[in-house]
């Protein structure tokens, strides 16, 4: 660092910029006399600026590299030169050491020559500085530090040979607070807990641990991609797949089968419901888990993303008396959370709502959830006629998969039951000759079908750094739109992960089986007939959706163009 900038001030560098005004530095430097804060911290406590606005100007005004940690994985080596207990103080993230013998750092506040200098003495190393907002700063110095340390602890303890390492593994049982593991618990344990405490807090839907031949990596799965999170050594991997498995309930001692294991754990104060299922490769287990947050606000139709128009027609149909209501889609699809709004409303205490699931997904107060089990012989079919027999008002069926499940959900709904259902279709028309391809007369079809809702998800623009520019003309020519109309793009910052999306919507086309439809289901009318009847009546087919997503700003031209890929 330049000694020139030991006599740069923030402020000044802010007006500088055009940031911030000269009147609200004078404002913020008032309240600094009072309140003996850094300017910095006045400036964003009172949204005078954002972080992301104060570290472009840092960087740009002090010509140093903006950068977003979540793409970085410091070295173990740079991790190790600066004691925990001072980058937390400091608030400095070590990346790398340079071939210069420079160390690569970040900070939030490259103004902070004192913290500089602190780590020169420290280390006895010059450094080479890039900036990073707050935010990132203090979630990767808790990532890299606290996952590492346990990381390095299990290492250790496992090349040291213990004869107690095994046994180290196994007697932490069950523990119900994953994130409650204290320094007493084996380094396993510690790094299981860390790798599923990290994924809760970047509410990920998936965790992949996978094996090779020297190496193991874990990989999270956030709105709809893999993204890698670690490695560690393939010695290791034997270690954490055995404490996953016993967390998970599953045979420790089979390894050549693949298995299902489930349990409900506590991490940071949320119970998770976690999924486990193991698969033998060729360099040993792969472990792949499914998070459920079963306090997740993602349940309700208002959360889904959904238009108004779309939310008052699935209104007035899921509150039909009887009928068979279908959700379908492929896997992945988000079909389960539309599924479970859906019974959000039909949850009144007048109403006897039952489920039969495979598994349960999220547990809802009153209503009664039935989970299969096929050791048991308690499959879907089984399930449902014992259902029918326990007086109920409405009935969810978690998938409609064979002809006996169809035919008891067909007949459920002519005797005056509200049925819901998902199925795997591309869209809503090609539901009915799928039911029709399981073996049920058109009629019955025509005769229970009330509505089919086909979904997808498609990733939300990051609200935070989200671009606008203009339409391009082969898109607004084949949709017929206006040339240069507003639309955004993917940016990318630290706050979705430089991946300028953030989140994910539903989209949907809802088709609602009027008399049209119901003629052309008895004639065994082809899907297009069937599709162009629905439209006649109002549903917006799945790319429609999109578009209109596309021109509120909510996600982007790409994502439209993915969808109608897919789709093709």
């Amino acid at each position: 660092m330049s000694e020139d900038w030991r006599h740069i001030k923030l402020g000044d560098l802010l007006v500088e910029a055009g940031v911030i005004a000269k009147s609200t530095l004078d404002a913020a430097l008032e309240e600094q006399k009072i309140s003996r804060m850094r300017l910095g911290e006045i400036l964003l406590k009172n949204g005078w600026l954002t972080e992301r606005q104060l570290a472009d100007a840092l960087s740009k005004q002090l010509k140093l590299p903006l950068i977003s940690l979540a793409k970085y994985k410091p070295s173990p080596e740079a991790i190790k030169i600066i004691p925990e207990s001072v980058a937390q103080r400091l608030e400095v993230v070590p990346l790398a050491i340079l071939d210069s013998g420079k160390i690569a750092i970040a900070m939030s506040d490259p103004l902070n020559v004192i913290a500089v200098d602190e780590l020169r003495m420290i280390t006895n190393s010059e450094f080479d500085i890039n900036v990073a907002t707050a935010s990132d700063v203090r979630r990767a110095l808790m990532n890299f530090y606290k996952v590492q340390s346990s990381l390095n602890a299990a290492i250790g303890e496992f090349e040291s040979a213990s004869e107690d390492f095994a046994t180290s593994i196994t007697s932490a049982g069950l523990a119900q607070d994953v994130a409650g593991v204290s320094a007493e618990d084996a380094p396993v344990v510690r790094l299981v807990s860390n790798i599923l405490e990290q994924a809760v807090k970047e509410q990920v839907s998936d965790v992949h641990i996978e094996v090779y031949e020297k190496i193991s990596k874990v990989r999270f799965r956030l709105d709809g991609s893999l993204y890698e999170y670690m490695e560690y050594p393939a010695s290791l991997h034997p270690a954490v797949t055995s404490r996953l498995k016993i967390i998970a309930g599953m045979d420790i001692s089979e390894r050549r089968k693949p298995q299902d294991g489930r349990i409900i754990v506590r991490v940071l104060d949320k119970r998770i419901d976690l999924r486990v299922n193991t698969l033998p490769t060729l360099y040993g287990e792969k472990v792949v888990m499914r998070l459920l947050d079963q306090s997740a606000s993602k349940v309700g139709l208002t959360n889904l993303g959904l238009f108004e128009d779309d939310i008052a027609v699935l209104n007035r149909n899921i509150n039909a008396p009887h009928g068979i209501f279908l959700i379908t889609g492929p896997t992945g699809s988000g079909k389960s959370t539309t599924l479970y709004s859906l019974l959000e409303i039909l949850n009144q205490p007048d109403v006897n709502v039952i489920t039969v699931e495979d598994p349960v997904e999220y547990t809802m107060a009153g209503i009664n959830q039935v989970q299969v089990n096929e050791k048991t012989g308690l499959n879907f079919t089984e399930a449902l006629r014992s259902i029918l027999r326990q007086d109920p008002d409405s009935i969810m069926i978690g998938e409609i998969r064979d002809f006996p499940t169809a035919e008891l959900a067909i007949r459920a709904a002519l005797t005056g039951h509200l049925v819901l259902s998902t199925l795997h279709t591309n869209d809503a028309p090609s539901s009915v000759i799928r039911l029709i391809d399981m073996g049920i007369a058109p009629y019955l079809i025509s005769t229970s079908l009330i509505a089919v809702v086909a979904q997808r998800l498609l990733r939300r623009l990051c609200p935070r750094c989200k671009a606008e520019y203009p339409l391009p003309e082969s898109i607004a020519y084949s949709h017929g739109l206006q040339v240069g109309m507003p639309v955004y793009s993917a940016v990318g910052c630290d706050d979705c992960r430089n991946t300028g999306y953030k989140g994910r919507i539903a989209i949907v086309e809802i088709m609602e089986v009027s008399d049209r439809v119901k003629d052309l289901i008895n004639s065994n009318a082809p899907v297009p007939s069937i599709r162009q009847a629905a439209m006649e009546g109002g549903m917006h087919l799945l790319v429609q959706s999109a578009l209109r997503n596309v021109i509120a700003g909510v996600t982007s031209v790409e994502e439209m163009l993915a969808l109608s890929v897919h789709n093709d």
